[in-house]
Formats: structure tokens, C-alpha cells, sequence
């Protein structure tokens, strides 16, 4: 039986850039980052209070993106999602949607790329 949602696994193009990214401009929290052997390095993140479900980045041979992908994409809840676009944008972030989209009976929704080009979704319930 699947009792939950572990992590997530973002194949990272420049990991110090993606641990920047994950923590100063999304709020989360760097868990752990170690080397799993010579050429693979990892970094978990979660959210503050919400350490049971983590993102964990993973820092390779840039090639490996390309043949493995990244994800499809990792949805976020926000409880402002106008300001968080702005964030992002202050930053210099691709910003795919750069007026949430309302759906679903008015959730808002937007999406986004990271430091990786991993696609991300803020997702701002009614």
C-alpha cells in the first residue's frame, strides 16, 4: 500500500543554483545535501512544517537531463499567487503564465520555469 508522497526528483543543471532557487526564492528549507558518490551529488528540500514530502535535486552530468528529462512538473500551493508571480519575475524567472489562469470553479493556477527549465505550477485554491 502507498501511504504517501515522498519526494520529488529534479535532475539539477547547476546544483548551487538550484539549492539558491529552491530555498531563497520558493521558501524552502535545504534538509540535507551530500555527495552520493563521485559524480552524483544530492540536496533535499522541504517546506517549513511540512518536512514529509521533499524535492530532491539532483546534481549530475549535465547530458543526463537531456536523456532522463527533468519532471513534468512540481505544483506548489500559494496563498497569493499575483504576488508570488511577482517574485519571480523580479528575479528574472520564465513565467509561462504571467496572469494566473482561474480553473476548476475559481482555483488559480500559473505556470513557470525553474533554474533547470523543470516546469512548476503555483496553485492558489478557491
Amino acid at each position: 500500500m502507498i501511504v504517501k508522497l515522498e519526494h520529488i526528483g529534479i535532475l539539477a543543471k547547476n546544483m548551487d543554483e538550484s539549492v539558491r532557487f529552491y530555498s531563497e526564492i520558493l521558501g524552502m528549507n535545504l534538509v540535507e545535501r551530500v555527495w552520493l558518490n563521485e559524480q552524483v551529488e544530492l540536496a533535499f528540500l522541504s517546506f517549513p512544517g511540512q518536512e514529509s514530502v521533499q524535492v530532491e535535486l539532483v546534481g549530475r552530468d549535465p547530458s543526463a537531463v537531456a536523456e532522463e528529462g527533468i519532471v513534468n512538473h512540481l505544483a506548489l500551493t500559494v496563498d497569493d499567487i499575483d504576488a508570488v508571480i511577482s517574485k519571480l519575475k523580479q528575479h528574472g524567472y520564465d513565467i509561462s503564465d504571467e496572469y494566473p489562469r482561474t480553473i476548476l470553479d475559481g482555483r488559480k493556477i500559473a505556470f513557470f520555469k525553474g533554474p533547470s527549465g523543470e516546469k512548476l505550477e503555483l496553485f492558489q485554491p478557491a
